[in-house]
């Protein structure tokens, strides 16, 4: 029999699960640069089920160090209170000096401890995340591994980006539910969540574009790039005012169209 069983069996429920913390807290911190290697120790499905964390280690690891903010929707666990906040430790242990804060439709309040804050909160209700980014100061990384609905998806990012600190990450996880009509989304359907994001990188050229008195969108001038992976899209926010490299040009194609 392994030792794990071992304990488990000689252990009380929550004895076990101290110890179990404990365990884990000590092996991460001895891979705090490796987030794979913690989302395996925290048994987060970011890594194993999905494979996020290789992208999320290529653009977020210049903020490791950092004091961010990470706001993770989605706790994990449904219903139960007790269950869920993997990748909320994994984050806390990759991001030594952050602070990271989880929102869940249920109450997940049991599972907060040092530098983990977990909220009850509707992933669309525009007041409760205003207030929550006040409270915060604003947030770095945004994750969004909520309902997965598509509609949900892009309310919510409609209320948080623009709450997003300058050079934030805005990451929404599971994006194969926009290919899924029961989940309000559809393959090159106008609701679904990749439609919306794959017309925002026009956006990052907006100043190429050959339209007299083109007014760039919010998106436009606040989007710097849009990365997208199986299942994942990683959006990151910043001033997007490049001018164009070839006005002239820009502006005889204008000539010639008002030609035509």
């Amino acid at each position: 029999m392994k030792l794990r069983d071992q304990l488990r069996k000689t252990m009380s429920p929550p004895a076990y699960a101290r110890l179990a913390r404990c365990a884990r807290t000590v092996l991460a911190s001895l891979h705090r640069r490796n987030l794979t290697r913690l989302a395996i120790i925290f048994d987060t499905d970011k890594w194993g089920r999905h494979w996020y964390t290789q992208h999320y280690a290529t653009h977020l690891a210049p903020l490791r160090r950092r004091r961010v903010n990470l706001l993770e929707i989605g706790v994990g666990g449904y219903e139960d209170p007790l269950q869920g906040g993997a990748s909320l430790r994994m984050w806390k242990s990759y991001f030594r000096h952050g602070r990271i804060v989880g929102i869940d439709l249920h109450d997940k309040s049991a599972l907060r401890e040092r530098r983990v804050d977990i909220r009850q909160c509707d992933q669309t209700d525009a007041n409760a995340l205003t207030k929550l980014s006040q409270e915060y100061g604003g947030f770095d990384v945004i994750v969004d591994d909520g309902s997965h609905l598509n509609v949900h998806v892009l309310r919510t990012f409609e209320i948080l980006f623009p709450l997003l600190r300058d050079g934030g990450i805005y990451a929404v996880e599971d994006t194969q539910t926009s290919y899924w009509p029961s989940w309000g989304g559809g393959l090159q359907s106008p609701s679904s969540m990749m439609v919306f994001f794959q017309r925002m990188t026009d956006g990052l050229n907006h100043a190429e574009y050959p339209i007299r008195g083109y007014s760039p969108s919010y998106w436009d001038t606040h989007i710097t790039s849009i990365a997208f992976f199986h299942n994942l899209i990683i959006i990151t926010k910043g001033r997007n005012d490049e001018k164009s490299n070839a006005p002239g040009m820009i502006t005889r194609e204008i000539q010639g169209t008002d030609a035509g």
